[in-house]
């Protein structure tokens, strides 16, 4: 597993969302639509519909943990999910104050340091100032399926990942792949490439809370997973700016308490989808 860093206090390619993408600058299409943008903020979310898909890592690959067990998981339900990581604007537009150690990185920035429990007292907010609108963090099949968008590579982009691709420690490269830089914060959403469906920086930039209690994977099939229904602590995903590639690959699961908080810790949300898709 990879190792604590010290700033933290404590089946395949899916046809039907590649057909969503082209329209998501034009008009809405039929419901629920495919993207969707959240009045009071300006967030973006992006549509997912249901799916089947790999999820966990095979024997083999570089990096692999033993808590990556590959299985089917079929997610029945469709929801939307930020297409960016919550940025320090739209924390402080909700919660008026900004609890970031990067504040001069501005307000397009990530939002970190951040615990899972301030997370929930951001929801509630949200909530009262979006009429109608449900949003919640993804679980950690519904990260994995939006992070691998139709791959079954270690990364969305491949066999490898570099610092151009993502905002990680690039002088520590994957798997005998190309060494690159070290940024030394988080940068602005979007800054790097979108993986196919749209979603930045699943890979790098801040590791993203997932609403789910850790536990073991089972080896049969599973649908619409939510994890235990108790833990100690809550599944993190995705890397960071301060951590490796290998941190950042797609089946990569980490943990933190809900209370902890730190320079590497973010978020994205879902906003659940209604049956008239608004």
């Amino acid at each position: 597993m990879v190792a604590l860093k010290p700033e933290v206090t404590s089946l395949t390619g899916l046809v039907i969302v590649a057909l969503l993408l082209p329209a998501c600058g034009g008009a809405p299409g039929p419901a629920p639509l495919s993207r969707w943008r959240e009045p009071a903020t300006g967030m973006e979310f992006i549509y997912v519909p249901p799916a089947r898909f790999l999820m966990g890592s095979a024997p083999g690959v570089s990096g692999r943990q033993a808590d990556e067990v590959q299985h089917e998981v079929d997610i029945t339900q469709g929801f939307y999910l930020g297409r960016y990581e919550a940025t320090q604007g739209e924390w402080v537009e909700v919660m008026g104050e900004n609890p970031s150690q990067f504040p001069n990185c501005g307000w397009r920035c990530p939002v970190e340091t951040v615990s899972y429990l301030a997370i929930q007292r951001f929801i509630r907010r949200l909530e009262k100032r979006s009429p109608g609108s449900r949003f919640r963090l993804p679980t950690e099949a519904e990260w994995e399926l939006a992070c691998r968008a139709g791959t079954t590579t270690p990364f969305s982009t491949g066999n490898t990942l570099t610092s151009d691709q993502a905002n990680i420690d690039g002088r520590y490269s994957y798997d005998g792949g190309p060494p690159g830089r070290f940024r030394g914060s988080p940068a602005p959403v979007g800054s790097y490439p979108p993986n196919r469906w749209g979603f930045c920086d699943m890979h790098g930039n801040l590791w993203e809370w997932c609403e789910d209690w850790y536990g073991p994977y089972p080896t049969e099939p599973e649908r619409d997973p939510r994890g235990p229904v108790s833990g100690t602590r809550r599944v993190i995903r995705g890397g960071s700016w301060y951590f490796d590639a290998n941190s950042a690959r797609s089946a990569l699961r980490y943990t933190h308490r809900p209370q902890d908080d730190g320079f590497s810790l973010g978020f994205r949300l879902v906003r659940e989808a209604t049956r008239q898709g608004r």
